[in-house]
């Protein structure tokens, strides 16, 4: 087992920040991750870096925009695995897109998987375990024969224009039964 490259957080120090320190900390850790990417390949442009990112991912690394998102929801309720894990994630995923041929590299492929393994010295996982309940909360309660659906808004206005949905294991036609307010 490899050591992780960059220092792990104190949790009991990331706990007690207030949002604008905890916003500083991720900026801090993408800064270091970016000089450390720029040791293997000095002509690496600094990323930009947003926490506007919605819905169930974790982060992205947005090439057109020219840098990383991240999701501000699910960054708030697991700090420490943010900065440990999805940093180095879209670290690495900015790294392999700026190599020559890095475009051509498939997302997860060998090259990423050889970064995030070799250089930031963790498992290369392609998904996190986060609860994304908070962040994408799906209000909208559908029925069919066999159980209940939650769908998003964005899908509730696709079915409420007409477009029908149907089960896929009992393959009725599902019933629009009520919103569900979103506790917090």
């Amino acid at each position: 087992m490899t050591t992780p490259a960059l220092p792990t957080p104190d949790p009991r120090w990331l706990a007690a920040l207030d949002r604008a320190a905890c916003q500083r900390a991720l900026l801090e850790r993408v800064e270091a991750a970016w000089r450390l990417c720029r040791e293997f390949h000095p002509g690496l442009p600094r990323p930009e870096v947003w926490l506007d990112l919605r819905g169930k991912g974790a982060g992205q690394a947005h090439f057109g925009r020219g840098g990383l998102r991240f999701n501000p929801v699910l960054f708030d309720e697991n700090r420490q695995a943010f900065l440990v894990e999805v940093v180095p994630h879209e670290m690495a995923h900015w790294l392999v897109h700026h190599l020559d041929d890095g475009h051509l590299a498939r997302p997860h492929g060998r090259e990423w998987q050889t970064v995030m393994h070799q250089l930031f010295g963790l498992p290369p996982r392609v998904t996190h375990r986060f609860d994304t309940g908070r962040a994408s909360p799906a209000p909208h309660r559908y029925r069919c024969g066999c159980r209940e659906h939650a769908f998003t808004s964005r899908r509730h206005a696709l079915a409420r224009s007409g477009r029908a949905y149907r089960c896929r294991r009992c393959a009725e036609t599902l019933v629009y039964t009520g919103y569900e307010a979103f506790e917090k």
